[in-house]
């Protein structure tokens, strides 16, 4: 029996950030489908809406194979119910991520036992990385060229 292996890279993703793309181009190689499912999370406020977020990552991992972008607005154990998805996949990048994403990973799997969770940890390159970052150096007129893509420039070019 061949199980398909679908994962689901959820986040806010305000702005995409190349440890982001990092990520999903490492964990693409490790299942057969890989989802990354972008939040409207209207609670932290985000700079960008959720379309913008969606074809931002669409443009940035167009080159991939295996990769669909959709929005979410529910309960991620229900949208992977929805898509069939059987793995969660989560980025750290220091202990204060780990608490938080163990703690959510704990729940996910309280709601449905059938899903697993997966930490990747970026690049070395990108572990200081943060959308919160990226965003403060943009509105302060900062160089972000080295954190995010040229589409993700552009955009915050033009809220600056």
């Amino acid at each position: 029996m061949n199980i398909q292996r679908t994962a689901i890279y959820p986040g806010t993703f305000d702005p995409v950030t190349f440890g982001h793309l990092d990520i999903m181009r490492r964990a693409v190689s490790l299942c057969d489908r890989l989802i990354v499912a972008v939040a409207l999370n209207p609670k932290k406020n985000p700079l960008f809406g959720v379309q913008e977020r969606v074809g931002f990552i669409k443009e940035s991992v167009h080159d991939l194979q295996g990769i669909e972008v959709l929005p979410f607005d529910t309960l991620l154990t229900g949208f992977a119910e929805l898509h069939n998805a059987n793995i969660i996949l989560k980025g750290l990048r220091a202990v204060s991520d780990f608490e938080y994403e163990l703690q959510m990973g704990l729940m996910n799997r309280n709601l449905n036992d059938s899903l697993e969770t997966v930490f990747m940890i970026p690049s070395q390159e990108y572990s200081f990385l943060s959308s919160s970052f990226v965003k403060e150096i943009a509105k302060h007129g900062g160089d972000v060229s080295k954190m995010v893509p040229p589409c993700v420039q552009e955009g915050l070019s033009k809220i600056s």
